[in-house]
């Protein structure tokens, strides 16, 4: 499973805009004594945060939210499998847009 896939199918059914990404800085070799420890760089992904800025905004229903949290909570939610293939299908043609 591709993750960054899947978070860009997210972001899309969230409605989050990505902006675009900064260049990275890199640090030379001669600043960190040239190991190959300098190398090594991890980049963190900002879904989490876009979506936590998604979902603080006034477009998020809240009372839905809570109703759809408790129907889960009970064990009676329910999504009708038409719905999902109906969902499954737009965004086969959409190219996940």
């Amino acid at each position: 499973m591709d993750v960054r896939t899947s978070l860009d199918g997210l972001k899309s059914l969230l409605g989050v805009t990505t902006p675009a990404p900064a260049a990275p800085q890199a640090k030379s070799n001669a600043a960190t004594g040239g190991s190959a420890l300098a190398s090594d760089r991890a980049t963190l992904s900002s879904a989490g945060s876009e979506v936590s800025q998604t979902a603080t905004e006034s477009e998020v229903r809240t009372d839905k939210v809570a109703a759809v949290q408790a129907a889960m909570a009970a064990g009676t939610y329910n999504v009708p499998a038409s719905a999902v293939a109906a969902k499954v299908v737009d965004a086969m043609l959409s190219g996940g847009q």
